[in-house]
């Protein structure tokens, strides 16, 4: 075998090791497995792919296949190219790591973050009068989770809406 086809072949290799794991931690982030190697796969990929090269790559159904770049797409970390001459939808990935972070804190931002600060700050709110030791220590309990995730949420905007050069200083900082 030639030194090419070797080289071709770990790469090869080391994509699928790439897009197995991405998709295997995709649990943790509240992402479903599929979704998360379809993400992996455009990431790496040097061209925009289609539908049908997404199945076979991956194999998996049209429809997963489907659903998941639609989720993908609303996102914003893939978005749908026209390539001329050819009538499929192709897709491809944000590439760049930090537009990636960003878009994807904002994102769980919206959906996770500000939930949960509008159920702790209705449970506070709820029992903002209560007189009784349980209604009160409920009540100052919400409140410091209220201002924690608020802090927390401060956070998350400032990092995701920062540029890269500025950003990566504070949160440094912020680990260190």
């Amino acid at each position: 075998m030639s030194e090419k086809c070797l080289e071709a072949e770990e790469t090869l290799k080391a994509r699928d090791e790439f897009i197995a794991q991405w998709g295997a931690i995709s649990s943790c982030w509240g992402v479903n497995r599929t979704m998360a190697q379809i993400h992996a796969l455009l990431l790496v990929s040097l061209e925009p792919l289609c539908t049908d090269q997404l199945m076979d790559q991956l194999q998996i159904s049209r429809g997963n296949a489907h659903g998941n770049v639609k989720e993908l797409i609303q996102w914003g970390l893939v978005r749908s190219v026209y390539i001329k001459g050819d009538r499929k939808e192709h897709f491809e990935a944000v590439k760049d790591v930090w537009q990636m972070f960003c878009i994807i804190t904002r994102e769980r931002k919206r959906r996770e973050i500000e939930p949960a600060l509008a159920v702790l700050e209705n449970c506070a709110r709820i029992t903002e009068n209560s007189e009784c030791p349980a209604g009160q220590e409920f009540h100052r309990q919400m409140e410091q989770l209220s201002e924690f995730v608020v802090l927390i949420s401060s956070l998350m905007d400032k990092l995701s809406c920062a540029k890269e050069n500025k950003a990566l200083p504070i949160a440094l900082k912020l680990l260190g």
